[in-house]
């Protein structure tokens, strides 16, 4: 018997599996006798024979103690309703699969939950709705599924901005200036690379390992300030287009769609090679830095910036006016 780990999305289909409303049971992991925990590890659930089985009570309504002949509504996912849902309806709400603390999903749960009135809630994501529709519909009910008016969910007032680009192209002095030039207007939060790996990643090295951990991080705290309505200003190198599009993923499943705002400052690297503010090119090519980005170790350009500015060309006063005018779109 092996335990497994079950990550939200997992823990969503273990409990599909257990209702019988997927039809991809046979792609869990595990065997015969194998149990799933959740991230504490505490026993949720365990494989035996083809079936998944909950080793604790469920939060889920049976479909069977559900299932009518009453027509459902399944909300669309970043879209709220205009309209209430039929009286004779039965709202099918996605709650699984999500962070509980996942401000934008509970602002979306709480507008289509106050426009029905009876309202189950079913273990899949929202994002999953489309794959599983017509399984729900036969789980939960002998009738059909309506649809209501909804328009677009709009996003939050929180923002994450991203700088990215070789060390001296001039990132954290932007990102200074912008956060100086924003003083009393908003809620704002700089995490500058050097001060994130002083306090928040101490400890870390700069493998590439030790470098997505400091990038992840710098992405979760900006996800968790973005989700509070807040403005978080980043300034790392960030090499890696992987770890930026993590970061991406992680920021607006937080704050929505255009919450975050990446900024590629793109200052060629003999330009930053001539800066050298701390020595540490010098170093590089003496061999004393190991794994120094655009030395010896890649920096991937991204292409999906918002915006790109090369210090070079660009007077910082300008460059500031440009992120301004991107942050007001």
């Amino acid at each position: 018997m092996a335990a497994i780990d079950a990550d939200l999305a997992l823990q969503a289909r273990l409990f599909q599996a257990a209702l019988g409303i997927t039809h991809r049971a046979h792609e869990l992991p595990g065997a015969d006798g194998d149990v799933f925990v959740d991230e504490e590890g505490t026993p949720m659930a365990r494989r035996v024979g083809g079936r998944i089985e909950l080793t604790g009570p469920s939060r889920w309504p049976e479909p069977d103690a559900v299932r009518s002949d009453a027509p459902v509504v399944l909300p669309p996912p970043g879209r709220l309703p205009v309209k209430p849902v039929p009286d004779h309806a039965v709202l099918l709400l996605p709650a699984a699969g999500v962070r509980p603390d996942d401000a934008r999903y509970a602002a979306w749960a709480r507008a289509w939950s106050a426009a029905a009135n009876r309202v189950v809630p079913v273990p899949i994501a929202p994002d999953d709705l489309n794959e599983l529709a017509r399984a729900l519909i036969a789980a939960y009910t002998t009738s059909t599924m309506v649809t209501v008016d909804s328009e677009p969910q709009p996003a939050g007032a929180g923002r994450t901005l991203l700088f990215t680009g070789l060390s001296g192209s001039g990132k954290s002095t932007i990102a200074k200036h912008l956060v100086d030039r924003l003083f009393g207007e908003r809620t704002i939060t700089l995490l500058d690379g050097d001060v994130v790996r002083t306090h928040l990643s101490r400890g870390l090295g700069f493998s590439r390992e030790d470098r997505d951990i400091n990038i992840r991080r710098i992405g979760w705290v900006a996800a968790e300030v973005t989700k509070h309505g807040g403005l978080a200003v980043c300034a790392p190198i960030a090499p890696y287009d992987a770890t930026r599009q993590w970061v991406r993923r992680t920021v607006e499943a937080a704050g929505g769609p255009g919450s975050f705002l990446l900024v590629w400052v793109s200052t060629p690297l003999e330009v930053c090679e001539a800066r050298d503010v701390k020595g540490l090119y010098a170093k590089a090519r003496a061999g004393e830095l190991k794994g120094f980005t655009g030395i010896d170790d890649p920096y991937e350009p991204p292409a999906d910036a918002d915006l790109v500015i090369d210090t070079s060309v660009v007077a910082l006063d300008d460059a500031v006016e440009q992120v301004m005018d991107l942050l007001a779109k």
